[in-house]
C-alpha cells in the first residue's frame, strides 16, 4: 500500500498585494465594442449603482404608468376600430412589462417601418445575444426598453405616433409658471446694449448674461420627469428657481466649471458669417424652455447666426424632447392659455418670446432636426461610424453642447466612476473604473479624436454615477460625494464639461 503523500502548502508570498494589482482599463480601442466599453459597463445587477434602482424599480413604474396613460385614452375613445386598435397596444405594453420584470433576454425588434431598426438589431446580433435586461450594459437595456415601448404604438394602425408621457409633460410644464413668468418678463423684450457703454463695457456685459445665461440652460436640466415622480409643486419651483441669488448661491455646486473657457471660445464667433451652435436636446417643457432663452440670447447678441436643436422622433426617456413637444411649446406661448393666474403684463411677454421665436423658425434661424440616431443604443463613441452623416453634420458645427445625463452618459460610454453609491465598501471597483479625475476629451474618445470631431460641451446635473474631468483632484472629490450622494442625488451636483 502506497504512502499517502503529505500535505503541500503552496507559498504566495512572492506575489504583489491585491491592493496594489491594477486592472488594464482603460481597453484599447481593439478591444472596445457595446458589450464591452472603455472601462466596465453598469448593469442592472449591479446592486450598488443607480443602474439596479432603474432597472428593478423605476422602469417598472415608469411603464406602469404608462399603461394608465394609455388606458385613460382608451376610456375616451368611442370608434371601435380605433378601440380595438389601442387594445392591442395595451396588450403589447403588458407583454413588455412582464417581459421588463421577469428580466427576459432582449429580442430584436420587430420591423415597424422606423430607420433605426437596421441599426438596433445589428447591434443585438451582435453584441448581445442571449444577454437579458440586468446583464446587458444599463444604458443599452435601459435604451431598448424605451424602443420597445415605442415598437407597441408603431405596429398599430391608428396610434404609430402616440406618447405615453405628452400629458405628464404638458402638465409639470403648466405648473412652472413661476419660473416661466420669471425668463419672460427679463428676456421677452429684445436683448440690448446701452449705447453709453464702451466696447470693453458692452463685451462684459455680454460675458455676465452669457454666464448667467448658461448656469440657467445647466440647471434647468434639473426638471426630469422620470426622477420628479414624487416630488411636489414646492419642490419643483425650487428647482426651476431662475433668479440671480438663486444661482450665485448655486454656482458653488457646479463641479468641472468650464464656463469661462466656454465663453471665450463663443465669444469668438462673432466675427464668423456662419456661426452656428447646436443643441443635442434632453427634456421636454421648462428646461426646453431655458434652453431655447439661451438660443435666443445667441441669436440677438450675434454670438451665433443659427441654433439647430436635434431631439428624439418619437417617445423617449419619459421627458426627451420630440417634434410635438417643441411646437406645442411655440404654440403654447403664443395662443395657449396654460397659465390662467398670470397678470397681462406676464402673458404679454410670454406672447412675445414665443412670436420671436416662431419667426426665427421660419426665417431658419433656430431649427429642429431629430435623427434616427439618438433613439439607438448605441454611444456617441460610435456615432462617427454608424451615423458618419449625423458626424458630419455635427462637425459642421462650431460648438455642439450635449443637455442632459443621457446624453453624458453617452458621451462617455457610461462607464462606472468613482461616484458609486457604495465604492466606500467596495474599494475593489476603483481599480476597474474610470476615474473622476480621467480628462473629458478622453471619457469621450471619437466623439474628441476622430477626424473631423466638432468641439463638444456638456451641461449635465448629476442624476447617475458617471463622473469624469473633475481635474487632478478628481478623485477626491469624487471620494467625499461618496458620503452625501444617498441625499443628494440626483439634484445636488451639478457638471459642466468643455
Amino acid at each position: 500500500m502506497s504512502q499517502v503523500p503529505t500535505r503541500v502548502t503552496l507559498s504566495l508570498g512572492h506575489l504583489p498585494q491585491k491592493k496594489n494589482v491594477k486592472a488594464s482599463w482603460p481597453r484599447t480601442p481593439s478591444r472596445i465594442d457595446p458589450n464591452n466599453p472603455p472601462w466596465p459597463a453598469y448593469r442592472g445587477y449591479h446592486e450598488y449603482s443607480f443602474a439596479h434602482a432603474v432597472m428593478h424599480t423605476r422602469l417598472p413604474t415608469i411603464l406602469g404608468k404608462a399603461i394608465d396613460d394609455t388606458t385613460r385614452t382608451l376610456n375616451e375613445q368611442y370608434d371601435e376600430e380605433k378601440v380595438v386598435d389601442l387594445v392591442n397596444c395595451i396588450h403589447r405594453m403588458e407583454d413588455l412589462m412582464t417581459d421588463l420584470s421577469g428580466n427576459a433576454k432582449l429580442r430584436p425588434l420587430i420591423d415597424d417601418g422606423e430607420a433605426d431598426v437596421a441599426l438596433w438589431n445589428k447591434e443585438i446580433a451582435k453584441y448581445f445575444q442571449g444577454k437579458d435586461y440586468y446583464n446587458a450594459p444599463w444604458l443599452f437595456a435601459e435604451a431598448y426598453k424605451y424602443r420597445r415601448l415605442h415598437e407597441c404604438f408603431s405596429v398599430s394602425k391608428f396610434w404609430q405616433g402616440y406618447d405615453v408621457f405628452y400629458r405628464q409633460k404638458c402638465d409639470t410644464f403648466s405648473r412652472s409658471a413661476e419660473a416661466v413668468f420669471e425668463l419672460s418678463l427679463r428676456f421677452g423684450d429684445p436683448f440690448t446694449l446701452s449705447d453709453n457703454l464702451s466696447a470693453e463695457e458692452k463685451l462684459e456685459a455680454e460675458r455676465l448674461m452669457f454666464l448667467e445665461l448658461t448656469q440657467i440652460c445647466l440647471w434647468g436640466n434639473s426638471t426630469d420627469l422620470s426622477l420628479l415622480i414624487n416630488m411636489t409643486e414646492d419642490q419643483i419651483k425650487a428647482l426651476q428657481s431662475t433668479g440671480g441669488e438663486h444661482l450665485a448661491a448655486t454656482e458653488k455646486n457646479i463641479l468641472g466649471n468650464h464656463l469661462q473657457d466656454l465663453w471665450n471660445v463663443v465669444k469668438d464667433l462673432r466675427g464668423k458669417t456662419d456661426s452656428r451652435i447646436d443643441f443635442v436636446l434632453d427634456n421636454a417643457g421648462f428646461e426646453l424652455y431655458c434652453d431655447m432663452v439661451y438660443a435666443d440670447f445667441l441669436l440677438q447678441s450675434g454670438l451665433a447666426k443659427q441654433v439647430r436643436f436635434h431631439g428624439k422622433r418619437f417617445a423617449w426617456f419619459v421627458s426627451d424632447v420630440t417634434k410635438q413637444d417643441w411646437s406645442w411649446l411655440l404654440n403654447t406661448m403664443v395662443y395657449g392659455q396654460l397659465f390662467p393666474g398670470g397678470s397681462d403684463s406676464e402673458l404679454e411677454s410670454l406672447h412675445r418670446l414665443g412670436r420671436r421665436w416662431k419667426q426665427y423658425e421660419k426665417e431658419g434661424k433656430m431649427v429642429y432636426e431629430q435623427h434616427p440616431f439618438w433613439c439607438t443604443g448605441y454611444t456617441f463613441w460610435d456615432l462617427h461610424a454608424e451615423a458618419p452623416d449625423l458626424f458630419l453634420h455635427l462637425s459642421r458645427s462650431d460648438l455642439v453642447i450635449f443637455k442632459g445625463d443621457l446624453n453624458h452618459r453617452k458621451l462617455c460610454y457610461d462607464c462606472a466612476g468613482l461616484l458609486d453609491l457604495l465604492s466606500h465598501l467596495l474599494h475593489f471597483i476603483h481599480s476597474f473604473s474610470a476615474p473622476a479625475s480621467t480628462p473629458f476629451d478622453q471619457a469621450i474618445g471619437p466623439m474628441a479624436s476622430a477626424a473631423g470631431a466638432p468641439r463638444v460641451a456638456s451641461l449635465r446635473t448629476i442624476k447617475s454615477d458617471v463622473v469624469v474631468g473633475l481635474g487632478d483632484d478628481g478623485d477626491e472629490i469624487a471620494e467625499k460625494l461618496d458620503k452625501y450622494i444617498p441625499s443628494l442625488v440626483p439634484f445636488f451636483p451639478c457638471l459642466t464639461k468643455f
